[in-house]
């Protein structure tokens, strides 16, 4: 995949525009209608975006080019943090075909057409920052990405157990045995995908980026349905839950310099050179000062989990690797995530020190078998960017999805309307159910996936 060809297929017009630096946040933004997707029913693959007036497809804020995968249920707002709006979504049907060696595949991803043999559904979110470069490329490609990881393993993922060869021979009688002592199951299979997915993203983005002069990275949190399994795969700090009637259960952890600290802590022991003698990988309490230097303080290393005590040396002085507490905490002072795609030609400030060998572009995949759930009417997947997660709980945001949905099951847009609710919920309203009055000046976006026949139809092929 070259680079022209990618402007040419997804970027008419040219390079993506330089984006501006982040407005001040002195004050709390007015509710604005945001640009949503829109979808009927509960069926994400029927799109009602051309049958009401108020809806619309979300469009590229680069060309206003309206997408093709424009079903679904989602909310986007534009907190005025930045010009272009750094969150992006995408969703549609998930066509995978079988896979055929030298079968041209520069065909339009979502165009239904006789050689389909695997349908699926996917949602993606994509978190920006240092503009909204990346998250729109995540927007045009991970699908793309997602799509041919799929295509090239499809044949096991349909088999009764995924065979040790895809040729169909059994080069020795015992490979079945081998395969099933791993315990390997057709479900590994599509997390592997989304794995190498996410990677061959990153990789495009990465060249993309350096291509055009721009610079930026995103988070990404997807979900897929496929052969009655929800998948979500997460890097970065958004989040999924499922809500149940009686049950609210995380789909996905946060990824932050604090919640990885110790695989961080590693790397920079293993490679110190990374560090270049202006960082110290150790974590203390709070940032040492001169007065410290001989006491004994509480510290950890990559290896500790807990803490201990060390004398303190000039070296330990040095800007720490990871530096704040909660959604606060940066590392090497700069990025507030350790995984997500983009950023490889991200340094800290006023020195050649690369972030890129810290961040992960590999996600966290969570699988959710719905022929086991048994979902009911009511029983919905909230994915949302970091915006709304600052200042609604995962109980809060389930309050309201049990409070909104059962006095509106005649209305056939009422998923996308309690995206909507919950997006207004953090804007500061008089009732608003966030604590204090918290109010989110980030960019929001949401998805409200319903479960209820997500897991009809799994042997579509």
């Amino acid at each position: 995949m070259s680079a022209n060809w990618f402007r040419r297929r997804f970027l008419p017009g040219g390079p993506l525009p330089a984006p501006r630096p982040p407005r001040p946040r002195a004050s709390p933004v007015p509710y604005r209608r945001p640009r949503f997707l829109r979808g009927s029913g509960s069926s994400p693959g029927t799109a009602d975006a051309s049958c009401r007036p108020d809806a619309r497809p979300v469009r590229s804020p680069v060309r206003g080019r309206a997408l093709p995968w424009n079903a679904g249920y989602a909310e986007i707002i534009n907190a005025e943090k930045s010009e272009f709006n750094e969150d992006q979504a995408a969703c549609g049907k998930l066509c995978i075909r079988r896979f055929e060696f030298g079968v041209e595949e520069d065909q339009e991803w979502l165009t239904l057409c006789p050689e389909e043999f695997l349908t699926g559904h996917y949602w993606a979110l994509f978190d920006g920052h240092g503009g909204p470069a990346a998250a729109i490329l995540a927007a045009n490609t991970l699908h793309s990405c997602l799509r041919q990881q799929l295509e090239a393993v499809v044949e096991g993922m349909v088999a009764t157990q995924p065979p040790m060869h895809l040729s169909g021979h059994c080069i020795r009688p015992s490979d079945p045995q081998f395969v099933e002592e791993k315990g390997i199951r057709a479900e590994d299979l599509v997390v592997g995908a989304l794995e190498s997915a996410f990677q061959e993203c990153d990789e495009v983005i990465g060249r993309e980026l350096e291509a055009s002069g721009q610079v930026g990275g995103c988070t990404a949190l997807v979900a897929v349905t496929l052969q009655g399994k929800l998948y979500v795969a997460n890097a970065g700090d958004s989040r999924a839950i499922l809500v149940r009637r009686d049950e609210v259960r995380p789909l996905s952890s946060e990824f932050t310099p604090e919640t990885e600290r110790q695989r961080i802590q590693q790397l920079a022991f293993l490679y110190p050179e990374l560090l270049a003698g202006e960082f110290t990988r150790l974590e203390f309490p709070r940032r040492l000062k001169g007065d410290d230097l001989g006491q004994k303080v509480l510290f950890r290393d990559h290896h500790m989990s807990g803490w201990s005590y060390k004398c303190v040396e000039q070296s330990d002085l040095k800007y720490p690797l990871i530096h704040g507490q909660g959604r606060q905490a940066r590392l090497l002072g700069t990025l507030a995530v350790s995984r997500g795609l983009g950023d490889h030609q991200l340094k800290v400030l006023d020195t050649n020190i690369q972030l890129k060998p810290f961040l992960l572009s590999v996600p966290q995949v969570t699988v959710l078998d719905m022929d086991q759930l048994e979902p009911q009417e009511e029983d919905v997947v909230v994915m949302a960017t970091d915006g709304l997660w600052d200042v609604l709980s995962n109980e809060q945001v389930a309050r309201l999805v049990r409070s909104f949905l059962p006095g509106n099951r005649e209305d056939p847009h009422r998923f996308s309307e309690l995206a909507q609710m919950l997006i207004h919920s953090t804007q500061g309203k008089d009732d608003s159910p966030t604590q204090e009055g918290q109010v989110s000046y980030d960019d929001v976006s949401v998805f409200v996936i319903p479960l209820h026949n997500q897991g009809q139809g799994r042997s579509s092929h």
